[in-house]
């Protein structure tokens, strides 16, 4: 049966003209995996928190050499790569999450080129930018990228793969049943990006220029042992050989996890196939976890994300976000809000500025709340509005382990 539905699910492939060789033989090779039940799911009675002797403290990792053109030598070995293929739907973005303005009009690409520009400046290295795009973001991106034509870093893009979603009840591609736009498609997660950095074209060209750089012996740690996974929370950044993705990925080696997804769009049952790319950090010779700082990550995947990132908690240097030594707790406030704030343009419309958050230790909001400019909030507050209530918190408020408002007249004359 498995055989029967491959046979036909090939020979549809082939028929589709808007996918590449190489995508086609990629997804088929994918879809083989999954029906003949290799890897299809991780097995759990396996998974255990890696030891310490595979997760290395991040103090004890040598520093930059004091020699700037030692450091020099090392950073132009260096690539940096983004994933950019997500479009920010869940935070009501249409266009790429990469184009969120985060902190003084500057977006999070802005703030990644600023980063490496400086980088680059300082040390005189040339550091280069990939991002990795989706059919979803590929136009929009190469607009975007025109802004830094006049930068001093190198930006190069290139897409993932683009799959056929699998009409579910007839396992056919759905493009094929007629579903051409861009519904019927879908990039198969991160860990397509060691094929596609390959089929690009984009893998042999960093190497050749990298080939040509005076290399500088690595410090090797002779006890670090490989792992399959990184601890539990992972800031899904991954450091890795250029010449070791080359050879797994000609060896066809990297066989990650498959995680089916099914869904349902326009009413129709599909699924789509995907992989994690930090899944594949057991095919890689000696690897090992590094255990950071939670400074050294700063995800944004909701608007109260979005909120420390704009607050007075972090400031804006050089491109780098980095922490308010007036806050004295180490941990981040808990910042709770409501669906109200759930997209990003109603998130920005409550708020005439962001509130200083340096002394707030959780915050949670709910209703229909907006904020004036100037606002401070201090310890634990809880902010609602009931049903079919407006609540305007007024210019310069200062709210300190605040339950509940209800009402606009109770928010006067607080300090």
């Amino acid at each position: 049966m498995a055989d029967e539905k491959l046979a036909k699910l090939r020979e549809a492939v082939a028929g589709l003209g808007q996918i590449s060789d190489n995508e086609k033989s990629g997804f088929i090779s994918l879809v083989s995996r999954y029906l003949s039940g290799d890897e299809e799911h991780i097995e759990w009675p396996k998974i255990h928190t890696p030891t310490d002797e595979v997760v290395v403290p991040y103090d004890t990792i040598d520093a930059p050499p004091e020699d700037l053109e030692a450091t020099k030598a090392l950073l132009n070995k260096l690539a940096v790569l983004k994933l950019n293929g997500g479009l920010g739907t869940t935070m009501g973005c249409t266009g790429p999450k990469s184009v969120i303005e985060v902190r003084n009009g500057f977006t999070f690409l802005d703030l990644i080129v600023l980063q490496i520009e400086s980088l680059n400046k300082k040390y005189g290295s040339n550091v280069p930018l990939l991002l990795m795009n989706s059919f979803n973001t590929h136009d929009d991106t190469l607009k975007i990228v025109e802004k830094y034509a006049n930068s001093s870093i190198d930006i190069h893009t290139f897409n993932q793969s683009q799959y056929p979603r699998v009409v579910a009840d007839e396992f056919l591609p759905w493009p094929s049943k007629g579903k051409t736009d861009k519904d019927g498609w879908y990039p198969p997660g991160h860990g397509d990006i060691f094929p596609s950095l390959m089929n690009s074209g984009k893998l042999d060209l960093l190497l050749s220029q990298l080939l040509e750089i005076a290399q500088v012996p690595d410090a090797h740690v002779d006890e670090f042992k490989s792992i399959e996974k990184f601890k539990i929370f992972n800031t899904n950044n991954l450091w890795v050989n250029l010449k070791a993705i080359k050879r797994l990925v000609e060896a066809d080696a990297l066989k990650m996890e498959i995680i089916p997804n099914p869904k349902e769009v326009d009413g129709v049952k599909v699924l789509q196939l995907e992989t994690a790319a930090g899944a594949a950090i057991r095919f890689f010779d000696h690897a090992i976890g590094m255990n950071v700082p939670r400074s050294r990550f700063l995800p944004v995947k909701a608007t109260s994300d979005l909120q420390l990132v704009q607050s007075d908690l972090y400031t804006l240097v050089d491109g780098f976000v980095t922490r308010n030594s007036a806050r004295t707790d180490p941990s981040n406030p808990s910042i709770e809000l409501g669906p109200e704030f759930k997209k990003v343009g109603s998130f920005l419309g409550r708020f005439k500025s962001i509130p200083s958050i340096v002394e707030l230790n959780s915050l949670k909001v709910s209703g229909d709340v907006w904020f004036g400019s100037g606002i401070v909030l201090k310890g634990k507050v809880t902010i609602t509005a009931k049903p079919g209530v407006k609540l305007e918190i007024p210019d310069g408020a200062v709210i300190e382990n605040k339950v509940s408002f209800a009402k606009i007249h109770t928010l006067t004359g607080l300090s």
